[in-house]
């Protein structure tokens, strides 16, 4: 996963301008879009480039083609995939507005898995934060945030360490990621990230949390994101079965 432009190609640089035009609006859900030479020159782009980032929207189920009409954008276009470092509020759900309720704001020595996921040393302080996200009053997903060191972001990451701090201290870091902490400080700064899926089951003390037997399935993601080889956050996000629905957008 990656948030950079940086060594992709330019088609691909392409498609998510015109995929950010849709969603923001500029080209709305079942509207047409402009001809080739016009839609060319408002992106100020060749004709085969846009071409070519047409046909890749349009295998992903963006755009249709209508004879007579042309390129039409999607009733209902996909929302981004789990490729995007995007926080997960932003992508679980069905419309319905997900919320972030902090359950922990905490600073902690690394577990096994800091140790390997952000390299911390024995005895480094760790930020922690373990939130529930809601959709709809029901309980979507349990996060599990960690940030590396603060002499790690300092040289790694140093706007991400002032963001931390700065919303420390405010009613904002009870309904807020750490994730969203993150990507919001990072424009212009190259991120890229790992991310695993397992099935598993929610247990005991997570079920409590999320209101679930404890042997009710959910999928497990441990994501890890980068600021070249520094991983600066590790975070652990179980989803219940019958929960809100995570997109995942999958092109080459």
């Amino acid at each position: 996963m990656v948030s950079s432009a940086e060594q992709r190609r330019p088609v691909v640089v392409l498609y998510e301008r015109i995929v950010d035009a849709i969603h923001a609006g500029t080209y709305p859900p079942g509207s047409t879009l402009p001809s080739e030479p016009k839609l060319a020159a408002e992106l100020g782009v060749s004709r085969p480039a846009l071409r070519e980032a047409l046909l890749l929207l349009q295998e992903d189920g963006l755009l249709s083609v209508r004879r007579g009409v042309g390129r039409t954008v999607a009733d209902r276009p996909p929302r981004r995939g789990f490729e995007h470092i995007q926080p997960l509020e932003e992508l679980i759900g069905a419309g319905a507005p997900v919320r972030v309720r902090a359950l922990l704001r905490a600073v902690e020595e690394p577990t096994d898995f800091t140790a390997q996921h952000l390299l911390a040393a024995a005895r480094a302080r760790l930020r922690f934060w373990e939130s529930l996200l809601a959709a709809d009053g029901t309980a979507a997903a349990l996060s599990q945030e960690w940030a590396a060191a603060e002499d790690v972001l300092e040289t790694a990451h140093p706007g991400f360490a002032r963001a931390l701090d700065a919303v420390a201290g405010s009613p904002d870091a009870a309904r807020t990621s750490m994730l969203a902490v993150l990507t919001g400080a990072s424009r212009g700064v190259p991120l890229s990230a790992h991310s695993s899926v397992t099935a598993t089951l929610v247990g005991q003390r997570r079920g409590e949390q999320l209101g679930r037997p404890a042997d009710t399935p959910a999928v497990l993601i441990t994501q890890v994101v980068r600021v070249g080889d520094v991983p600066v956050l590790a975070a652990k996000h179980m989803l219940p079965t019958g929960a809100a629905a995570l997109p995942v957008l999958q092109s080459n």
